[in-house]
């Protein structure tokens, strides 16, 4: 169980890593140097060539990650660590479903974080008069 500032500095940390994780993917120069870095990883599963449209999906998806991140950095409301928790589970879901039809493993790494910061965030919050008066005890 999370106290609620605890919780407030789950749901930054989990933005943080959003933002560190997904910035490359925003434009099409950095999505280049990131899918030219990770093709010379030479990995298991190829990571196959990026059409235009590839590209502007995965732009799409790093811009509204970015966005979504430096608003829960600014803003690390519990709520929106539970709605959080549930785009990556979602994400999770997908990302399986990939692996499961052949995507490069290196999106195992992602997978795992993808569970691990939506299992934090779904774990129970203690309400702030239960806070108070718990340290009020101490």
């Amino acid at each position: 169980m999370w106290t609620s500032q605890q919780y407030r500095n789950v749901v930054r940390g989990s933005a943080w890593y959003d933002l560190i994780v997904t910035a490359a993917f925003a434009t099409p120069w950095s999505f280049a140097a990131l899918h030219g870095f990770l093709t010379a990883l030479n990995l298991p599963g190829d990571l196959p060539e990026f059409q235009p449209a590839h590209v502007l999906m995965a732009n799409l998806l790093g811009s509204v990650v970015c966005v979504w991140a430096v608003l829960r950095i600014r803003d690390p409301q519990a709520l929106y660590g539970r709605y959080d928790a549930v785009a990556r589970f979602l994400f999770a879901a997908w990302q399986g479903y990939a692996l499961m039809h052949g995507t490069s493993s290196i999106l195992l790494v992602f997978l795992v974080f993808e569970l691990a910061w939506g299992f934090a965030q779904v774990l129970p919050v203690q309400e702030p008069a239960r806070e108070e008066a718990r340290s009020a005890t101490l």
